[in-house]
């Protein structure tokens, strides 16, 4: 199984970044194909935050906009909402010893430790900060 991780969500649903036509054609393999594959809900918030942010994108997208877009990959029949259960706060902090995570990583060790917790064993993101941790391969996007 895989998971996906923010940036490819931003790069999909933003059509002025490079990546657009890469991440687009990666989720909408995945949403139409036959395999299990997974958002973290901290992938989820992050998505949220990042593409409503002033800051970061001008303008910025609506919030309704950014909402359809997470509920439409998860009316994919294939994919699934990773939620933490009972394992996870022994997950995160095996997983932050893991990648020796402080500070801004931390929230890259949570999305590795739900991961860990539904069986994910790849990950679908550019972000470099995930080779820290072994129990997950990072698989880049195609270019």
């Amino acid at each position: 199984m895989i998971a996906v991780d923010t940036n490819i969500l931003v790069y999909a649903h933003r059509a002025e970044m490079a990546q657009h036509p890469a991440a687009s054609a990666a989720l909408v393999g995945l949403a139409e194909g036959r395999e299990p594959w997974g958002v973290p809900l901290w992938v989820v918030t992050e998505f949220l935050r990042v593409v409503t942010h002033p800051r970061i994108f001008n303008p910025p997208s609506p919030m309704a906009d950014a909402q359809a877009v997470v509920e439409a990959l998860l009316d994919s029949p294939t994919a699934q909402l990773l939620l933490p259960g009972a394992r996870h706060l022994p997950l995160l902090a095996d997983t932050i010893a893991e990648g020796a995570a402080t500070g801004n990583l931390v929230l890259e060790s949570a999305i590795v430790a739900v991961c860990r917790e539904y069986g994910v064993s790849r990950l679908l993101t550019n972000d470099l900060d995930f080779r820290r941790f072994p129990s997950i391969e990072v698989v880049p996007l195609a270019a």
